[in-house]
C-alpha cells in the first residue's frame, strides 16, 4: 500500500508522476535527448538556452534583414488596424469571399512577385507543407536538395510521397536521380538558410522542364533582399514564368508572421479545397494584413537597404575568410561558422557571446550530425563599428575555438590543394 505521508513529505508533483508513467518508447526518446545529448555530450547545457543578451551586443540571430521591425510607418498601419471598429473574421481562409482584405493582399503579393496569383498561409512552414501535400501523391518521387528546408521534407511525408535527396546544388546527381525514379516534384531553396549558398536556378528550371517535373523554389531568405524591388532571386533571373511555384516565409525580410505561395488562380481554388494546413487554419487577422500591406510598399522602395546588406555581407565574408574561417560555402547575408561537433559549436557560441557577438547555434536536425554551426545573420542596419567588432571577436577566439582543427577548415585546405 502506498504510504501517503511519504508522498506528502517529498517534492511530489502530479506532472512529475505523469512523466514517469509514460510508455518506455517515449521515455527512451526523451532520455536520448536529455541524458545522452544534453547531459553527457554538452555537459548539461542546452544548445538553445541563451543568457540575457548584454547591452551593446551585436545581435546576429534574427532574420529581420532589412530592419523593418519597429519601422514607424508599418507600426502605424498595424495600430490603425487594431484601433479600427471592424471585427476580425475568425475562420478558415477557405471561407473568405473574393474581395476580402486577405484576397486583396494576395493579389498585391502576386503583383509584387510577378505571378498570376498568390495564397497567404499562416507561416512559411504551412505554405510548404500544404503545397507539397497538394502536388504530390503516394508513390510520387519528390527530389529535395539535401539542404532544402525541413518544411519541404515534412510536406513529402504528409503527402505519402517518396523523398529522393540529391547532393547540395549538384545538378548532375539530380539528373541521375530523375532518370532513375521518373518525373515528379523538385524542391529547392533559392537561398539556403544555414550557409547562405544560392541555388543554380536557370539550370534547375531547364532540368525540370526537360524532365516533366514540377519545380518549387522556397524564397524565404531571398524575398525582399534580392531581385528587382525585392521580388526575389527567381525574379532577378527573369524566371517567374518558368518556376511553377514559389513559397516564402514572411517572418524574414518582411518581419511578420505568415507565408506566401505564388500560383495560378485555378490552382489557388484547388489548393484551398485540398490543402490541410489551409483548411484547418484560421485566416490572417486585420492587423497582420495591414502590416504586410504596408511592408510590400516599404520593401519595394528599399533598394538602399538591399545594397547596404549585400555590401556588408560581402565585406564581412572577405574579412572572415582572410582570418582562416571557411565561409566559402555561401555568398549572401547568412554566414556559417561550422565548428562541427556540438560541444565545439556550443563553445564557439559562448566565446562569441562573451565578446558581444550573438549568433544562433544550428545543430541536428537543422544540420547533418557533426556539422553543427553558429549562424551569423546580417542585416542592413549594421554599422562599421559593429562589423569591426564581429571581425575582432572572430580574430580573438581563433585559437580558443581551435578553428584550425575544424573539419570545415580542413575542407578549405583540401580545396586549396586541388
Amino acid at each position: 500500500m502506498t504510504n501517503v505521508n511519504t508522498c506528502q513529505n517529498t517534492s511530489f508533483h502530479p506532472l512529475f508522476a505523469a512523466e514517469h508513467l509514460m510508455p518506455d518508447y517515449v521515455r527512451r526518446r526523451m532520455d536520448a535527448h536529455h541524458v545522452t545529448r544534453i547531459e553527457q555530450l554538452l555537459g548539461g547545457e542546452h544548445p538553445h538556452a541563451w543568457q540575457p543578451v548584454q547591452s551593446g551586443s551585436v545581435f546576429l540571430a534574427g532574420n529581420d534583414y532589412l530592419c523593418l521591425a519597429g519601422e514607424p510607418a508599418l507600426v502605424r498601419a498595424q495600430v490603425n488596424a487594431l484601433q479600427g471598429s471592424e471585427s476580425d473574421q475568425l475562420m478558415s481562409a477557405v471561407y473568405l469571399q473574393e474581395g476580402s482584405d486577405q484576397h486583396r493582399l494576395e493579389h498585391k503579393f502576386a503583383s509584387f512577385m510577378g505571378a498570376e496569383d498568390a495564397i497567404l498561409a499562416q507561416s512559411g512552414w504551412a505554405a510548404n507543407v500544404g503545397l507539397v501535400q497538394t502536388l504530390a501523391e503516394p508513390g510520387l518521387p519528390v527530389y529535395l536538395d539535401m539542404q532544402a528546408h525541413a518544411s519541404l521534407w515534412e510536406g513529402v511525408q504528409s503527402a505519402g510521397a517518396v523523398p529522393v535527396s540529391f547532393r547540395h546544388n549538384d545538378l548532375e546527381h539530380l539528373q541521375r536521380q530523375v532518370a532513375r525514379h521518373g518525373r515528379g516534384v523538385i524542391a529547392v531553396d533559392a537561398l539556403y538558410s544555414t550557409n547562405g549558398s544560392v541555388a543554380p536556378l536557370p539550370a534547375l528550371v531547364d532540368l525540370a522542364w526537360a524532365t516533366g517535373c514540377v519545380l518549387i523554389v522556397d524564397e524565404s531568405h531571398s524575398l525582399g533582399t534580392h531581385g528587382p524591388r525585392g521580388a526575389g532571386l527567381v525574379a532577378a533571373q527573369g524566371l517567374q514564368d518558368r518556376v511553377h511555384f514559389r513559397t516564402a516565409s514572411l517572418a524574414k525580410a518582411f518581419a511578420g508572421r505568415a507565408g506566401v505561395i505564388t500560383c495560378s488562380s485555378k490552382f489557388k481554388g484547388y489548393f484551398l479545397s485540398e490543402s490541410r494546413p489551409a483548411i484547418f487554419s484560421s485566416c490572417l487577422l486585420r492587423h497582420e494584413l495591414a502590416w504586410f500591406d504596408a511592408a510590400i510598399d516599404f520593401v519595394a522602395a528599399a533598394d538602399e537597404r538591399r545594397v547596404a546588406l549585400h555590401i556588408k555581407a560581402c565585406a564581412l565574408r572577405e574579412e572572415l575568410g582572410a582570418l582562416g574561417y571557411n565561409v566559402s560555402d555561401g555568398t549572401e547575408q547568412i554566414i556559417a561558422l561550422e565548428a562541427g561537433p556540438e560541444p565545439k559549436t556550443l563553445a564557439l557560441r559562448k566565446l562569441l557571446e562573451a565578446r558581444g557577438v550573438v549568433g544562433a547555434m544550428f545543430c541536428a536536425p537543422a544540420t547533418p550530425k557533426n556539422r553543427s554551426l553558429v549562424r551569423l545573420t546580417l542585416n542592413s542596419g549594421l554599422d562599421r563599428s559593429q562589423l569591426r567588432r564581429i571581425v575582432e571577436a572572430c580574430d580573438d577566439i581563433r585559437s580558443l575555438a581551435d578553428v584550425e582543427g575544424w573539419t570545415s577548415t580542413r575542407r578549405l585546405h583540401k580545396l586549396a590543394l586541388v
